[in-house]
């Protein structure tokens, strides 16, 4: 018999939907507040940051504590962020609680996308990974083509402050469907905390289990590698997209949501069809990072609006191509015991640069231009896949 899992998509698409709002309207904000390309790299910076930091320790958890009740937990505590962050920015008028709220709901985000994670191979077990990896990612991206008109149709409408409140019922909404997911679902889920008992463990070991896999498993420590190269031009291309398109190329806030939902729909049929194409792993890896570096250098070197979207299309497009490689690899090899811990800490490792990249576009706007800083940072991707692939051969 097959089982209807449409409630479960809900969910994914639904929270995603609501974070991306939140992605979108924070560099926007910013950037239309201060006119500063800096202050928007900082914000990007602050609201990254703790996104990734969180992973090994949300990871961690996923491993002890049902991860079906953690991303419960995830989607109605980032509705209560919301809300509250609303009335604070009512009150005060600081854009500055913009960036918190957001940087608090990338922590819960973390939570909700390891609970996921760790569910995933026992919701769809049977299934080819690279098909359920890209089913998955297109409700995500879906929430990604809708994310930034909705903010950009409720911005015209609204003021920030109102949106950051709404964002509050899609979350509540997203749990609700996971909720309609469980009552309707025969899917038995495992319990770790009956295989695993919190009583009588040292709280480092889950994070020296998942330093040992990440040391000794083959394939790891080259695939963390490539991924935070490719991270360094997805960081500095999100980072930098709403000053280059609103201010370097002078266009409006709704063009920015076009661009962002054009780069989701590329996305979108890229992994539909990996879903429909069985393409070699390996091909999948190298051809995605391959169209990530020349898109940032055609963001970078590109004179005009259409080149740079162009460029910026690639980016974004080929990051979940890449994204599918990475995460079906993770999934071959680590054990699923300790599929929790060792992705939390590989996720962090990866995506480290990501929130550096918009650390550098805020140290160096002063003193050199925003393409000057992505060449940069597409120089240093191409190092790390150089570096990456010497490992890999390495170690045969």
């Amino acid at each position: 018999m097959r089982t209807d899992h449409s409630a479960f998509y809900a969910s994914l698409f639904l929270s995603r939907l609501a974070d991306q709002v939140l992605l979108f309207v924070v560099p926007l904000v910013v950037f239309q507040v201060t006119q500063s390309v800096a202050w928007s790299g900082v914000a990007f910076f602050v609201e990254t940051l703790p996104r990734f930091l969180s992973f090994p320790v949300c990871g961690a958890l996923c491993d002890r504590v049902s991860p079906f009740r953690l991303l419960r937990i995830s989607q109605t505590l980032r509705a209560v962020t919301c809300v509250l962050g609303s009335l604070a920015s009512g009150l005060t008028g600081d854009v500055a609680w913009l960036v918190v709220v957001s940087a608090v709901c990338g922590v819960l985000t973390t939570q909700g996308l390891m609970a996921r994670e760790v569910m995933l191979p026992q919701v769809f077990r049977g299934f080819r990974t690279e098909r359920v990896l890209a089913h998955a990612q297109i409700a995500d991206q879906l929430g990604m083509v809708l994310g930034p008109l909705l903010a950009a149709l409720a911005l015209e409408r609204w003021s920030w402050v109102m949106v950051l409140g709404g964002t509050a019922l899609l979350f509540l909404a997203a749990d609700g469907a996971m909720k309609l997911w469980r009552a309707t679902s025969p899917v038995t889920l495992n319990d770790p905390a009956l295989a695993h008992p919190l009583q009588g463990m040292h709280w480092l070991q889950p994070y020296r289990t998942a330093l040992v896999h990440v040391l000794h498993l083959p394939g790891l420590l080259p695939l963390i590698v490539l991924a935070a190269g490719v991270n360094l031009v997805v960081g500095v291309t999100l980072s930098t997209s709403a000053a280059m398109v609103t201010g370097a190329f002078h266009q409006t806030g709704n063009d920015y949501a076009l661009l962002q939902t054009a780069g989701a729909v590329t996305t979108v049929v890229i992994l539909l069809l990996i879903a429909r194409l069985s393409l070699p792993l390996r091909t999948l890896g190298w051809l995605s990072f391959a169209c990530i570096w020349l898109g940032g250098l055609a963001t970078a070197l590109c004179h005009t609006p259409w080149g740079y979207a162009i460029g910026f299309l690639m980016v974004v497009g080929f990051d979940k191509m890449f994204s599918v490689y990475i995460r079906t690899r993770r999934l071959h090899v680590i054990p699923a015991a300790d599929l929790g811990k060792t992705t939390g800490l590989i996720v962090l490792l990866n995506n480290l640069t990501q929130p550096i990249a918009g650390l550098f576009v805020g140290l160096l706007a002063g003193h050199a231009n925003a393409p000057f800083v992505i060449t940069a940072m597409a120089i240093a991707m191409g190092t790390l896949g150089m570096l990456a692939l010497f490992m890999g051969r390495s170690r045969q």
